[in-house]
């Protein structure tokens, strides 16, 4: 007979009677504690998913998953990029020289790194080509001392294409009149910007004149840049590629470089993502002091069912229905707000930034100019099942106590 009652009157009983709005409020507040929790580690999941997929994609997209580098000047860097190429796991090769030194416009100064590259070999790679502003990596000939610049540097020097920079190396030239700094001219050929830390920091000059600059022979570059199907297999397939060469040869890798970065994101999102359970398993437990409330509020409510025949387990149904629905809300409706501002949040916060004139996150301090969000429906589903889990299991105790009240003792003063 009481079977299908504890759904309905579970129902019934998520409002309290007129006589006392606290125990509906108590009620509302736990939902809304649910659901700003559930919403704001979906949020905060998927920015710093964001975050990772940007360290990937940008800067791991500009950095060399890997490099092959002699310990002195390679010629023959051909061959060992064809026999690289060879292993499944390497997706492309390219020639590099790095070169670190110093540009300066009129007067101003900039810290750079330099790199040697041959723009064909380059676009296997990197995603630079993708993200050029202005000219093109095909601009970059021997022999012309073309350069392409990051965003930054350009804005900072006020140069566009065609305009000259001078690159300043460490090191010293003596001649008859004295002791000056290796200098070389070069004309703008191109502007990038990937939205990350190396438009203020990175250029590239054609390798042939890389060379020339470090006074090797033409042909001779420093190293050989991998481009992997897994980044993260980057250290074993670098070493064992060295192993596998005769001469005198060492590997480098991105974990080197940028390794800190990545696991710092990765140690924030599962530490930030435990914080955030805290404050969902708290809106969760509030919902036992609702229905602590709501049990005492009920006593002879329960007495009356019990006389008319209803089992411990029915009355313990209607109160866990009454607990689970106020989870199944308050998680639902998170889930929903969480998955619309994960989808909006990196216009928002743009919209924002052009309203109040200011940049929250600056290439010049963070890797990355904008705020990015990465929505995954996994996060999602175990969020909304852990929240609807811890729900489910707070509603547990005061069904259990309700379900022992003793008809008697209930009515004795009623």
């Amino acid at each position: 007979m009481f079977r299908p009652l504890p759904f309905f009157i579970g129902l019934r009983y998520t409002r309290a009677k007129r006589r006392n709005h606290f125990i509906s409020f108590i009620s509302l507040i736990s939902m809304l504690g649910l659901t700003l929790g559930v919403m704001v580690m979906i949020l905060v999941l998927s920015v710093m998913n964001g975050f990772d997929r940007e360290l990937r994609t940008r800067i791991l997209g500009m950095v060399p998953h890997a490099t092959i580098n002699g310990y002195q000047p390679i010629s023959d860097w051909r061959s060992l990029a064809e026999r690289f190429e060879q292993n499944p796991k390497v997706v492309g090769t390219a020639p590099f020289i790095q070169l670190q030194g110093m540009l300066t416009h009129n007067g101003s100064v900039a810290p750079v790194l330099v790199n040697g590259i041959e723009p064909q070999a380059e676009k296997r790679v990197s995603i630079l080509e993708n993200h050029m502003q202005s000219g093109s990596l095909d601009n970059l000939a021997a022999g012309e001392f073309g350069i392409v610049i990051g965003e930054l540097i350009a804005k900072r020097f006020n140069v566009a294409v065609g305009d000259k920079l001078t690159f300043v190396l460490p090191e010293a030239s003596v001649t008859p009149a004295g002791v000056f700094p290796r200098l070389k001219r070069f004309t703008v050929t191109g502007v990038f910007k990937v939205g990350a830390e190396l438009d203020a920091s990175l250029a590239m000059i054609h390798v042939d004149d890389a060379a020339r600059l470090s006074r090797w022979e033409p042909g001779q570059v420093q190293g050989v840049r991998l481009k992997l199907k897994n980044l993260f297999e980057a250290p074993q397939v670098a070493w064992d590629l060295v192993r596998e060469l005769p001469g005198d040869y060492y590997a480098q890798d991105w974990t080197r470089t940028h390794g800190n970065l990545f696991a710092a994101i990765k140690m924030e999102k599962t530490m930030i993502g435990l914080l955030l359970m805290l404050i969902v398993a708290v809106a969760a437990f509030n919902i036992i002091s609702t229905l602590v409330m709501v049990v005492t509020d009920k006593k002879a409510d329960i007495a009356i069912l019990r006389t008319l025949g209803a089992t411990p387990g029915a009355i313990m149904g209607i109160f866990m229905v009454q607990g689970s629905l106020i989870g199944v809300v308050g998680t639902l409706s998170g889930g929903v707000l969480g998955v619309l501002a994960a989808l909006n949040v990196s216009d928002m916060v743009a919209w924002l930034e052009r309203v109040l004139g200011i940049q929250f996150l600056s290439s010049d301090v963070y890797f990355i100019s904008y705020l990015p969000s990465q929505l995954i429906w996994s996060d999602v589903v175990v969020i909304c099942v852990t929240a609807l889990s811890l729900s489910f299991l707070a509603t547990l105790y005061p069904a259990w106590r309700a379900s022992r009240t003793e008809p008697a003792e209930a009515l004795r003063y009623d």
